[in-house]
């Protein structure tokens, strides 16, 4: 984090970037949000690009219109904004997210996620289980 940004800054970075992409699908103003560099990554390991990040979130789009986002908790620390949301369509399953965004110069350099189905919860607090 730089001197001249702070927490607020950070937030309102992610949160101005996302509210156009929820609201309308703008992907070009999520794009204006993310450093030339920037990288996603995923839980399996594999890392995207910007260009194949915004591909897919293109992409997903198409079938996600209509997704309504309940966004839970937003916080910040240094350069990490992280988020908790609860997403749905209509009449479909509902899935949790946390996301974690890093900015560096006022950009979205980095972008994590976790995606768990809700109703696959439950199931998923036993992995650590003896026997498993």
């Amino acid at each position: 984090m730089t001197s001249s940004s702070s927490y607020a800054d950070n937030k309102a970075i992610v949160q101005q970037a996302l509210t156009a992409l929820i609201a309308t699908g703008d992907v070009d103003a999520l794009a204006r949000s993310l450093s030339d560099d920037f990288v996603h990554h995923r839980p399996d390991g594999r890392n995207s690009t910007k260009t194949e990040w915004l591909d897919s979130v293109r992409a997903a789009l198409v079938h996600l219109a209509g997704m309504q986002v309940d966004i839970q908790l937003v916080l910040a620390d240094r350069d990490h904004v992280m988020m908790h949301s609860r997403r749905w369509l209509a009449g479909g399953p509902e899935i949790a997210v946390v996301d974690i965004w890093r900015i560096r110069d006022g950009f979205i350099a980095e972008a994590w996620e976790i995606i768990e189905p809700v109703a696959e919860a439950t199931g998923h607090l036993t992995w650590w289980a003896p026997g498993h």
